[in-house]
């Protein structure tokens, strides 16, 4: 009998390279999305695909039940990939942005993990893989609504971890620092959507440094990797029989987490300010 695994966020980058190296490995996905159009692509590809959005709260009941119903009532593996960045000084975040991003990244997430827990209590055990960011640990410029929803989810997660010790469900998080994705031109959706740029003291970096960084002209970020790194950790999430609590994912991933436990926080500030 195959292990069974609720992928969310497929429908491009690392869901997407996820869910087939998964299927690839014997795993029944599930793999869900936003987007109905996504969700067709995914069928005709073969997958089991369902609807389910972070931010509507009817969406991830009804989809985490379609799940439950596609896997015969039986989940082994939950990994929350979805979610959306929001670029833009911390300043220029009006707040319905930023409660915009909460909804996504973290209460969707947490409701969705809740029903996981639920679900695996009754059954046994499982596997939850979380996907936050090197800046769940640490800060980073432009990126303040993004890093806060980071910080809020690993908060909770190691939480949980500890309330479910001896349940037999384990939760991990990954640490990914540049991975190749569609999540830059996605932000920049949100930057547009949110930021003024016009009033902020900011413009000039806005429409010089950032503009340069987005667009199909933009360079890959320095040590970006591609998709299938983050899923070779979340394989080990998944199979091993002693999975790790955390997983840094490139080399800025683990050069932050040294910097984070051995430096002062004025030394750490001073050398994030550079980048």
């Amino acid at each position: 009998m195959s292990r069974s695994i609720l992928i969310t966020g497929c429908s491009s980058g690392i869901g997407y390279t996820a869910a087939h190296a998964l299927r690839a490995r014997g795993w029944h996905v599930v793999a869900a999305c936003r987007k109905p159009h996504d969700v067709a692509r995914l069928q005709q590809e073969g997958f089991t695909a369902i609807t389910l959005d972070y931010a509507d709260p009817v969406s991830v009941q009804s989809g985490f039940e379609d799940a439950i119903e596609i896997a015969g009532g039986r989940l082994d593996a939950v990994f929350n990939n979805g979610g959306h960045g929001m670029p833009g000084a911390a300043e220029d975040l009006p707040r319905a942005a930023l409660e915009e991003v909460f909804q996504s990244n973290v209460f969707g997430v947490h409701d969705l993990t809740r029903r996981a827990v639920a679900l695996m209590r009754a059954q046994g055990g499982g596997r939850i893989v979380q996907h936050s960011s090197v800046v769940g640990f640490t800060p980073l410029k432009w990126r303040a609504a993004y890093v806060a929803t980071k910080h809020a989810l690993e908060g909770l997660n190691n939480t949980m971890r500890i309330e479910l010790r001896g349940s037999g469900i384990h939760l991990s998080i990954l640490n990914t620092g540049p991975v190749t994705s569609g999540f830059r031109d996605n932000s920049a959706r949100q930057f547009d959507r949110w930021i003024d740029v016009d009033a902020s003291v900011h413009e000039d970096f806005y429409r010089s440094t950032f503009t340069r960084r987005r667009g199909p002209d933009s360079k890959p970020d320095l040590f970006e990797l591609p998709a299938s790194a983050v899923v070779q950790k979340l394989v080990h999430a998944l199979e091993s029989p002693y999975p790790r609590r955390r997983y840094y994912i490139t080399t800025p991933a683990y050069i932050a987490a040294i910097l984070t436990r051995v430096l002062p926080e004025a030394a750490t500030d001073w050398i994030i300010s550079k980048f």
